[in-house]
């Protein structure tokens, strides 16, 4: 299991989690109780249900780059370009916008 946690504006918003039933966003009760907070997507509106997806979750596959910074990415890092959660968790932690992916450490969970 792989689990990322999601901040946006640099507040956390929720958690990301990949295990072998798919892909699973959950936001946390502090960010859903905020008056301020805004989705991080259209695609996952503020909600307490989580959202479950076999396949990693558009929004956060747009975050992974494309194109030859992705070639730079899988060659230094030696990543599969096939695996987006890996991917993510390697380069998207100062993405453009204002949402950020931070890998969490299997001790930290």
């Amino acid at each position: 299991m792989r689990r990322a946690e999601i901040k946006n504006h640099g507040v956390t918003a929720g958690w990301l989690t990949e295990d072998e039933d798919g892909y699973h966003f959950t936001y946390t009760t502090d960010f859903l109780k905020s008056e301020k907070s805004k989705p991080i997507s259209l695609t996952l509106p503020l909600r307490q249900k989580p959202f479950d997806s076999a396949l990693l979750f558009p929004f956060f596959d747009g975050l992974i780059p494309e194109g030859w910074l992705l070639a730079i990415v899988e060659r230094n890092w030696k990543l599969d370009p096939r695996d987006r959660m890996g991917l993510l968790l390697a380069c998207c932690r100062d993405c453009i916008g204002s949402v950020s992916v931070h890998p969490v450490m299997e001790e930290e969970a």
